[in-house]
This record gives structure tokens, sequence and C-alpha cells, in this order.
């Protein structure tokens, strides 16, 4: 078969994306002046995030065939997100204020609009690539693309039946998605390395963010001991019995929402997320996490429990990068061009805003990658800044999921005014 990897059993793929995380750490923490010149410019987690792309598109390994991915994000992802949250301040959480959900807007409003000024731009010297007629257009396709870029998979989904593109060309779009969102979740990695300067340059008040990082620090400083074999299983036990209990608890309640109410069960309704397992997966676990912050599971902080979490952290940036083909960059350039021009709206009207309200760095890649990521990189990319922040980014990304659906409405109405006319 022409495009099997060189590799397809996951023991071995597992392999090879430790083998990339444990090269990027080992080098990072080198002396040697290449090194420290090199991830001056590179972070490590962008390298973590493009060595196991580079892979995939050598056809060693490929996300098509493993199931890594999915293992991460179902199991470690939820794990990482009770861990990181069972020594979270909650009160330094809410200190945060206003600027997080004006930031998490402003990328939903991008993207809302992004996709219709899109359009029109392409149109004006390809109108051939934003046509088609009946449930080949364009503008079908691409509201898709809204509804995983403000939600997620599921308000993906919802699109797809909502307004019936031809799922013979859907191909089309989940590769503008993911090489799109791929090449900008890229960037803002980049961007976390040099967010000192971009920090200056948006005049950001860092007060609240560095309150809650020295809060999470002074209790693991508090707490901090070697930990033994017991202080690690009890902190494995802690994270994999939440995770069983969300995934219990999320089989549980999606499947007595989409058996009772229409609204929900029906994929063309804007309510369909709440059916989704994943939605509720991410919620449950980041509530266990929470309710664990006010018992004694706490003080394990100090044994390391965010730690174990970052470990988790990277092992899913890996084999989110492992989907990214950079081969079909040029694949179908019309296409590809327009979900350009639709992030670079989004990512412009960020800057501006973020400007305006002198809103730090971390409120922008967060409030993006809650929209555009969703819950499965939204937590990646707050833990990059520190690992108290990971349940922030969990939160905006359920929050996502929620108005995902309707933003991605909106936007396909105004796509098809432009594309129509």
């Amino acid at each position: 078969m022409e495009n099997t990897p060189l590799f397809t059993n996951d023991a071995i793929v597992f392999g090879i994306l430790m083998l990339s995380l444990g090269f990027v750490f080992y080098t990072e923490a080198k002396t040697s002046k290449f090194w420290i010149t090199f991830y001056k410019y590179i972070p490590g987690l962008l390298m973590c995030y493009l060595i196991p792309a580079i892979f995939n598109s050598l056809g060693i390994i490929s996300a098509d065939i493993s199931q890594t991915y999915f293992i991460a994000s179902r199991y470690l992802l939820p794990a990482a997100l009770v861990l990181m949250t069972i020594s979270i301040d909650l009160k330094a959480i809410f200190n945060l204020g206003w600027k997080a959900l004006i930031m998490f807007f402003t990328g939903t409003l991008g993207i809302i609009i992004g996709g219709p000024i899109a359009i029109l731009i392409i149109s004006t010297f390809s109108p051939e690539t934003v046509g088609g007629a009946g449930f080949d257009a364009v503008w079908r396709g691409l509201s898709t693309l809204a509804g995983s870029w403000i939600g997620g998979g599921p308000n993906q989904a919802a699109m797809l039946e909502i307004y019936q593109f031809n799922q013979e060309l859907y191909g089309g779009m989940v590769l503008i998605d993911i090489v799109v969102a791929n090449i900008w979740m890229a960037l803002i990695l980049l961007g976390i390395g040099k967010r000192k300067n971009i920090d200056n340059w948006l005049k950001a008040d860092n007060t609240a963010i560095n309150e809650l990082q020295k809060r999470v620090q002074t209790f693991s400083e508090k707490t901090t001991k070697i930990p033994t074999l017991t202080d690690i299983m009890l902190i494995l036990t802690f994270a994999f019995v939440s995770v069983g209990c969300a995934h219990f608890g999320s089989e549980l309640i999606s499947t007595f929402l989409t058996s009772n109410f229409e609204a929900v069960s029906d994929p063309r309704s804007p309510l369909s997320s709440f059916g989704s397992s994943f939605f509720w997966l991410i919620t449950l676990a980041t509530i266990f996490g929470i309710l664990l912050s006010f018992t004694k599971a706490k003080a394990y902080e100090g044994a390391g429990a965010s730690k174990i979490g970052s470990v988790f952290i990277y092992i899913l940036v890996a084999t989110i990068g492992m989907k990214m083909d950079l081969t079909k960059l040029f694949e179908n350039p019309g296409l590809i061009l327009i979900g350009i021009v639709w992030m670079f709206i989004h990512a412009v009207l960020l800057i501006v805003v973020a400007k305006l309200i002198k809103a730090p760095y971390f409120f922008l890649a967060v409030g993006s990658q809650a929209n555009v990521g969703g819950a499965a990189s939204a937590p990646v990319v707050a833990a990059a800044f520190h690992p108290s922040l990971a349940t922030v980014g969990a939160l905006l990304a359920v929050f996502g999921y929620v108005v995902g659906t309707y933003g991605a409405i909106l936007c396909t109405e105004l796509m098809k005014i432009v594309a129509t006319n």
C-alpha cells in the first residue's frame, strides 16, 4: 500500500515519539553555545511538535494509522488536567479577570468574520476556488472549518450535517483544517519563547498571571519533598481513577442527553456538542481536579504531581505534531490560501485587541487555541506558560464547545451571502 508508513506498530511509534521528546529535553539542557543559541530562537516545545511532524511527513510514522493521538487525548490529557489542577488556587484563577474572556471572544469573532472576508479576497483573483454549486459549494465545506475553529470536532461534524456538504469533497476541508491550524499552533508556540518581548510591545499587565504562578510555586516549595514510590503511585491513582470516573460519567451524561433530548441528539442542532462524550470527559476531568484541590491530595504537588502532568502534556504535543504532514502544504494551494487568509484575519484581530486592552500574550495564545485548537491543544499552550495555567486553557476550550456551533452558523450564513452575491 503506497501510503503505509515504515512503522505501523504503535509500540514502535510511541518509542519514536519518546525518542523525539528525549532528544529535545537532552539537548535543551546542554550548555554548549550551539544548543543555547538554537533554543533561544526555537522553543523546545515547538521542537517537540515539529520532529514528529517531520517523521510523519517522511512516511516513517502516520497519525492516520497510529492510535497514539487517541490514547494521549483520551487518557493522558484528562490525567494531566487533573494533576495540573490539583494544586490550583481558584481565587487566583478568577483574579485573572475579564481580559481572558475578551481575548477568547475576540478569537471567536476573528473566525466568524475571517471566513467571509477570506472568500471576498480570494474571489477577486480566483473565483473558481470559492465557487461550486449545490452541495458542492465551497462555502458549505468551509462551514465545517468554522465549526472546528470555534469549537472542535463535534461542532465540525454538526456543521457537516447542517449544511450537507458533499462528503466526497470533505477531505479537502479536513486538509485545510489540519495544515492551517497546525501552522498557526506552531507560530503560537514560537511566540511563547518570545513572550517577554511580545508582552513589552503589548504593554501588558502580567500581575494576575504572575501572582497565580507565584502562589502555586510557593505552595509547591512549601510541600516539596523527594517523592517515594508510594507518592508516585498515589499521584497516578488520583489521576487515572479520575480519568476512569470522567470516562464513566461522560458516557452516562452524553448517552442520557442524546437519548432524552432531540436538540442534543440531532447533529444539525446547535446543542449537539452537549452530546459529545469528549466534551464531558474534559469537563469532568477538570472538575475532579478542582475538587481534589480542596483535599489533602493538594499536598502531592510537592511530590511532583504537575511534573507528571507535564510529561503527559508533552506526549500529547508529540502526537498532535504527528498529525501534521508538511508535504501537503502545497497539495491544494487555493483552498490552503483561503485558510491562511482566514487565520491571518483571526490573528490580526487578536493582536489589535490585545494591544488596545494591554492583554498579555498568554491570553492571546490561549484565547486563540481555545477556539482553533479546542480542548486538545488549549491546555497544552496554557501549560507551556506554566503548569498551573493548564486549567485556564481547559475551561476556555470547554466554553468554545458551547458557543462553537452558534458562531459557526453565523459565520457560514455570512460566507453564503458573500459567495452567492
